[in-house]
């Protein structure tokens, strides 16, 4: 009896609930899928959908990229099983209408996998992060009418700065002198002034640098009156930024619609 009890223990702690966004999907077999998954409470996860591709699979669609689920998972050695799958709001059926707002959630879930190197490691603000930038893309009032170049900079900008890796904005990298500073360097991590400038610095329009500050507060007045330019050279700025502490490129970056 005692053995016995002690193995329902074990199994009923072996089973968890946490509610995720669905990052990747990767084929396992003739009828099972990977699912990469940013949970709510455990960080990265990544667990096997038995079943998956069947059409009477009883998760029909819940476990695609972009959903934002509710699940029951089973822990196992390697990889988690998914036991359960409700779908909360599948954001990918709004998004894959539009190239310039899928491809921008594309990059959204790309940057949240290569951010979360640890699986399991808790990111509850990065996850907040994802779940407020697919709602921005694929809303239906007045976010809807956004730049998704715009809601695609702000969140890599904000996923950075819980990351450790937001640059330097308004004062010096190097010393921290009071800007703003008229040259941006990658290498040195932000904006410099003149003394601390490297010898291959930007200099960039101020008012991209302006506009980089005001996706990382949220003001998103100031944001959507930028012209293009600055738009551009924002965007440039903070993918090379994000790329630079990465290591190596994202797939889906070159693939995103700039504005004119």
């Amino acid at each position: 009896m005692t053995v016995a009890n002690h193995r329902t223990t074990v199994h009923l702690v072996s089973l968890y609930r946490d509610e995720g966004v669905v990052l990747r999907v990767q084929k396992l077999g003739e009828a099972d899928r990977i699912i990469t998954l940013l949970t709510k409470r455990n960080g990265r996860v990544r667990a096997v959908a038995k079943g998956v591709r069947r059409t009477r699979s009883k998760f029909g669609s819940s476990v695609e990229p972009f959903s934002h689920v509710d699940l029951q998972l089973y822990t196992g050695r390697s990889l988690d099983i998914v036991v359960q799958a409700e779908s909360l709001t599948p954001y990918g059926d709004r998004l894959v209408g539009d190239y310039g707002r899928y491809t921008a959630g594309t990059a959204v879930l790309e940057t949240a996998e290569r951010l979360t190197a640890e699986e399991r490691e808790p990111s509850l603000r990065l996850f907040l992060l994802v779940v407020g930038a697919l709602r921005a893309l694929a809303g239906s009032d007045a976010e809807a009418a956004r730049d998704p170049s715009l809601v695609l900079d702000a969140f890599l900008l904000r996923a950075m700065s819980v990351a450790g890796y937001a640059p330097a904005l308004t004062e010096c990298a190097r010393c921290a002198a009071p800007g703003p500073h008229r040259a941006f360097s990658v290498p040195a991590g932000g904006a410099v002034c003149p003394a601390c400038r490297p010898a291959a610095a930007a200099s960039p329009p101020p008012a991209a640098l302006a506009l980089m500050v005001d996706l990382l507060t949220g003001d998103w007045a100031a944001a959507e009156a930028a012209d293009g330019r600055s738009r551009r050279e924002a965007s440039g700025l903070v993918a090379a930024h994000l790329q630079w502490h990465l290591e190596r490129g994202l797939r889906s970056l070159p693939l995103v619609e700039r504005s004119s």
